[in-house]
């Protein structure tokens, strides 16, 4: 063993041992075990049960194919060997920087949809077929406060993918719910979340949408929502919507949106996940903003920089 892995392997030690005693202290089935914490091994190392989401972030780096195979497989071995998992249970992807849609696109693979449990709550989640999951693990926590809010109020979920927020705030209590995306596959994705979770589907309504249109819309019908969750992509060049989404640039016009279907003394947590993004300083002339980033981050996402997010209310 070299003394490169012996250190990988040191430290997948160090890392489950506390992690794996806090996960099942609060109830969790999927978290983060590792995350690029050496540089020589550029994996997020995520545990879902009894299955690992291994995914290889793209360096650049060259190296002979051989060479490429046996570090490979000196990483999976170190990973069975600290997890006491299946090799069989090892999902492996090789991320390289997306763009647009791509994130949410198949990846050639059909792998096999399981539940996993999250502070009570169950989702289906698939290893395989998307390079996404079907739940954003970094989001935990705000998803919790989501769920802790919701109690008695109207909630909307915008760019909802699977619709894990919307699961929270039904289970919390909420009134109603709209649940929006544009893709199909996610909102039955939604649907069958609502379903696992015995949720009401005549209170928790799921709607096909793009974004843009269906603010624009529901301002029109004079709609109004007690607590927004918005939660927009980097970008998207999706051949569905209108335009392309630039979350830098279209940003501003998102959150004025939403901000119109805001009750009085409501709530719009506001999120993206581009590492260069700037909230533009006009909004905080219009309404009351509070970057909550570091608490939403959760214990196994600790030192990474993973979303942004923010509170926001009407001054």
């Amino acid at each position: 063993m070299s003394d490169d892995i012996g250190a990988f392997v040191n430290r997948l030690g160090k890392n489950i041992k506390h992690l794996r005693k806090w996960a099942q202290r609060q109830g969790l089935e999927a978290w983060r075990m590792y995350d690029r914490d050496i540089p020589q091994y550029p994996f997020a190392i995520d545990i879902y049960a009894e299955h690992v989401h291994l995914q290889e972030y793209d360096t650049g780096w060259l190296m002979r194919q051989s060479e490429y195979e046996d570090w490979l497989t000196e990483v999976i071995d170190a990973v069975v060997f600290v997890t006491g998992l299946s090799r069989e249970h090892i999902h492996l992807k090789r991320r390289q920087r997306q763009k647009g849609k791509e994130q949410y696109e198949k990846t050639g693979a059909d792998g096999t949809d399981f539940v996993i449990y999250e502070y009570g709550r169950a989702f289906w989640v698939n290893l395989d077929k998307y390079l996404d999951t079907g739940l954003f693990l970094d989001h935990r926590h705000t998803r919790q406060k989501v769920g802790s809010m919701a109690a008695g109020k109207r909630f909307l979920n915008l760019f909802a993918y699977t619709g894990s927020f919307s699961v929270y705030a039904a289970t919390g209590g909420a009134l109603s719910s709209e649940t929006v995306d544009l893709s199909n596959t996610y909102l039955q994705w939604a649907r069958r979340n609502f379903e696992l979770n015995k949720l009401d589907m005549h209170a928790h309504q799921i709607v096909r949408a793009d974004v843009f249109q269906y603010l624009q819309l529901a301002a029109e019908q004079k709609k109004q929502f007690d607590l927004i969750m918005l939660d927009p992509p980097s970008f998207s060049n999706s051949k569905k919507m209108l335009d392309i989404l630039d979350i830098q640039r279209d940003h501003e016009k998102l959150i004025d949106g939403a901000m119109s279907l805001l009750s009085s003394q409501g709530v719009l947590f506001f999120s993206n996940n581009l590492r260069s993004f700037r909230l533009n300083s006009a909004l905080e002339q219009r309404y009351q903003i509070r970057n909550i980033s570091r608490k939403t981050l959760p214990e196994d996402f600790r030192n990474a920089r993973i979303h942004q997010c923010w509170e926001i209310r009407k001054c």
